[in-house]
């Protein structure tokens, strides 16, 4: 990079030269501003929103994470999975104060003792001891800007215990041994599909199938003991097939005596996505296959409600169920809008293919 522009932060560097990856981000974000002022003139597009900084492109993220990448040893999947699982693991409440919402408190972003509570400066934020840095290549440290909150975060974790060779050390410092496990589950669904951008969502069943379902979500259950239905019930003749809604990785597969042949898969927002009273499994699924939106995992049956190979006891159907966790702790949520959703972003898909 010593041929490109230098960057006009450049005195950070020097003081903050006891942290190496401090120096590579702020190397990073002066290679990002060159690129921007190299590039080809384009149309003007319309002025962002000033109370908030613009929204980076997956290209954007990717280009960063890949240059970190060089930077700590790190491979860019992994860097990205740490980075996910703390931002979904960060989320806030409704009722939280905006000075607190977000990855970082603003008191943590830009430094306890920090008398100016709008300060952007990476020098200053840097001397006051806050974990506010420049990602962007902008010259600001904002809190809600996604580049700048990855390199934030990526340079807590590698600094913190001494380099990019403590970074697994960190990692389980800061989120436990049920955290890097989460975090090894997002790395491989990152290096299996070598990209970013894995929002798309597919409707359970074939949409071409015979099919209905209803929002059925705090029904009574009476087999077990008294309880309430966590899910939708999609109900399909036997052998229609299950497939994932998600991108995501199979974390559970086997006999449960009230799901019957069941299966789980965790997808990149630590969403769990349950699968129950199938007729059998796909052969190219066990625990730890990275699985795509589509992709057929089992079959529409009615296991369950007993011991290992029960079935019959209700109609073939497929339970849908989601879970969410925080990473403290775990709930069960109503699946139905989110499949009213993805049934029709699906169905927009396939027009556009016609």
């Amino acid at each position: 990079m010593n041929d490109r522009p230098i960057h006009p932060f450049q005195r950070i560097l020097v003081l903050a030269a006891a942290f190496w990856l401090i120096g590579a981000s702020l190397v990073v974000g002066s290679s990002a501003a060159a690129a921007k002022e190299s590039a080809p003139a384009a149309s003007v597009p319309a002025a962002p929103d000033a109370s908030s900084p613009p929204v980076p492109t997956e290209e954007d993220r990717r280009q960063l994470l890949d240059q970190l990448s060089l930077a700590t040893g790190i491979p860019w999947y992994r860097l990205a999975a740490a980075d996910q699982y703390h931002k979904v693991t960060r989320t806030s409440k409704k009722s939280t104060p905006p000075e607190m919402k977000g990855r970082y408190p603003l008191p943590e972003w830009i430094g306890l003792l920090n008398p100016n509570a709008e300060d952007t400066d990476p020098l200053s934020i840097s001397l006051f001891g806050g974990v506010g840095r420049d990602g962007s290549g902008d010259g600001k440290a904002e809190r809600m800007n996604d580049l700048d909150t990855l390199v934030a975060f990526i340079s807590d974790m590698s600094a913190a215990n001494g380099g990019a060779a403590q970074w697994n050390a960190s990692l389980r410092r800061a989120f436990g041994e049920k955290g890097m496990n989460r975090i090894d589950q997002f790395a491989r669904v990152y290096e299996a599909n070598g990209r970013l951008d894995l929002n798309e969502h597919a409707f359970p069943v074939p949409l071409r199938s015979e099919y209905t379902y209803r929002g059925t979500w705090g029904a009574s259950r009476g087999w077990g003991g008294r309880r309430i239905h966590e899910g939708t019930d999609i109900f399909a003749g036997y052998g229609v097939p299950a497939r994932s809604t998600c991108y995501g990785i199979v974390e559970v597969k086997g006999w449960n005596n009230y799901g019957g042949w069941r299966i789980g898969i965790r997808d990149l927002n630590n969403v769990y996505h349950y699968y129950a009273h199938l007729s059998g499994f796909s052969k190219e699924v066990e625990v730890g296959t990275p699985v795509k939106p589509g992709q057929v995992v089992g079959w529409v049956g009615s296991s369950g409600y007993g011991k290992p190979g029960t079935s019959g006891k209700f109609p073939p159907h497929l339970h849908y169920g989601l879970y969410k966790d925080t990473g403290k702790t775990e709930w069960a949520f109503d699946p139905y809008p989110s499949l009213l959703r993805w049934e029709r972003e699906e169905r927009m898909r396939m027009k556009k293919m016609k």
